[in-house]
């Protein structure tokens, strides 16, 4: 992110969100909200002065609730720009909260960059292509899964929080510890597949990526803890890409990870460990481990705004949100409307080297685009005979694709299809009343003309067989 900002062809809008769009392929009008973030980001200096003045303390939503942060803060510390902002819905001057803070932050700010009268700013840019990279959110386990505790145990975790105690810039600075008392862990269980592979109550798919980071926790897990024995439950272990086999077998034999196939059915307190409690279908008996730590690998779903998202890019999606690409074989990146492309675990759960593969693909897509003064379309789309059309604007409704627009032809309202975006449907020469639109390549001549072309050969070669 940090060479992306210097880069002088790359413009970063952060902490701002797209709320609108129009147009079409090379010619797309956004219209984005640039939220106030109460620190004018020319004068900031990044000293963190504000930071450490604010009273405030708020749970961290990077950390996932295991640190805090304060009301004015960055998000992590390779944030860019290494500017903060201020949380409004916490922040004790916008709340009126009758804890008084004295504006902490203005007075300890020496470059006088916190402004409190700072207003939301629309931008409105023009875009050739879009590529859609919105990201994963986890399955609200808790709800779901009350067997495993519904979250009211503290030392039973997600795989995310697992994965902020290992950063060096963590909560726990790296260190693995137990969120209920700070202790190190000797026995940890990784329960996989939660949420994932479950119809009752997650999603049937399988989310891919939750093997492989399991065995790299567990061996990490090693290295920070000497002491500790990792143990993985697993319904089936899916590690079916380059070396990844080779990857769980080193962890099994080099560092002691214990794999159990079978499912945890109940996870229970017993003085100061978790009793988890499962079964061993490789060999057919009961299992109970007492833990000290229980990490879960929970299935990844779409944003919890995905659908919303897919109805402003007029773009489809599955029964899951997860966005659809044109076709999974030929166009893996592309969306059924022209000039926007898929990148990564929008459009499904993937790992890194895939999400960067299609990601590379994708801006190799906008780059064919925008490379060309003009568009090779394909010749099958629909075309208005103004003559014939009653400007009932019948086809403006049905068009999935939004690609026709109304024009003045002599001094009446008619349709007209924009060529760059028609997908060639057919769905508005379908319902035309006045049978004013064509699909080129379908028209009820070349219709005829294909179903009569067999029977006249064959009267040609009856003709030419009979009899003088």
């Amino acid at each position: 992110m940090v060479e992306s900002s210097k880069d002088k062809n790359i413009t970063m809008h952060t902490y701002s969100e797209v709320e609108q769009v129009k147009g079409y392929v090379g010619n797309f009008d956004v219209r984005i909200r640039k939220k106030a973030r109460s620190v004018e980001m020319s004068k900031c200096t990044g000293c963190q002065v504000c930071v450490e003045a604010c009273p405030q303390v708020v749970p961290s939503e990077w950390d996932l609730g295991l640190g805090t942060r304060k009301a004015i803060y960055t998000p992590f510390v390779q944030a860019v720009p290494n500017v903060p902002v201020i949380d409004r819905s916490v922040c004790r001057i916008f709340t009126k909260s009758k804890e008084k803070c004295g504006a902490a932050c203005v007075r300890a700010c020496a470059a006088k960059a916190v402004n409190l009268k700072q207003e939301d700013e629309i931008i409105n840019e023009k875009f050739g292509a879009i590529v859609v990279a919105t990201g994963y959110s986890l399955h609200p386990w808790q709800k779901a899964y009350g067997e495993y505790g519904g979250g009211r145990y503290k030392d039973v975790i997600t795989a995310l929080h697992f994965e902020r105690m290992l950063q060096a810039s963590g909560p726990t600075s790296g260190h693995v510890v137990r969120p209920s008392d700070g202790k190190e862990p000797k026995n940890v269980v990784f329960i996989q597949c939660v949420g994932s592979r479950d119809e009752s109550k997650g999603v049937p798919y399988c989310s891919g990526i939750c093997c492989m980071y399991t065995a790299k926790q567990a061996i990490l897990l090693k290295e920070h803890c000497q002491d500790a024995q990792a143990y993985v439950f697993y319904i089936d272990l899916r590690a079916t890409k380059k070396n990844y086999e080779q990857f769980v077998l080193r962890a099994q034999r080099d560092y002691g990870v214990i794999y159990t196939r079978g499912r945890v059915s109940k996870i229970y307190q017993k003085s100061d460990k978790l009793v988890v409690r499962g079964a061993d279908t490789l060999a057919g008996v009961p299992v109970e481990v007492e833990a000290d730590l229980v990490v879960l690998a929970t299935a990844v779903v779409p944003q919890p705004d995905a659908v919303a998202v897919a109805r402003m890019l007029a773009i489809p999606h599955d029964q899951f949100a997860l966005f659809t690409e044109a076709h999974p074989k030929l166009r893996p990146v592309e969306s059924v409307t022209r000039g926007i492309f898929l990148a990564g675990t929008c459009q499904s759960p993937m790992d890194i080297p895939e999400s960067v593969a299609m990601a590379s693909a994708a801006a190799a897509k906008v780059m064919g685009i925008l490379s060309h003064s003009e568009l090779m379309l394909e010749p099958t789309i629909a075309e208005v005979n103004a003559e014939r059309c009653s400007g009932c604007l019948t086809c403006t409704k049905v068009c999935p694709f939004d690609a026709i627009t109304t024009v003045a032809y002599d001094g009446r309202t008619v349709s007209n299809v924009i060529a760059s975006v028609c997908q060639g449907c057919g769905t508005c020469a379908a319902t035309c009343p006045a049978s004013a639109i064509i699909l080129k390549g379908f028209t009820n001549e070349e219709i005829y003309a294909q179903i009569e072309a067999p029977f006249k050969r064959m009267e040609k070669e009856v003709t030419a067989g009979a009899p003088a």
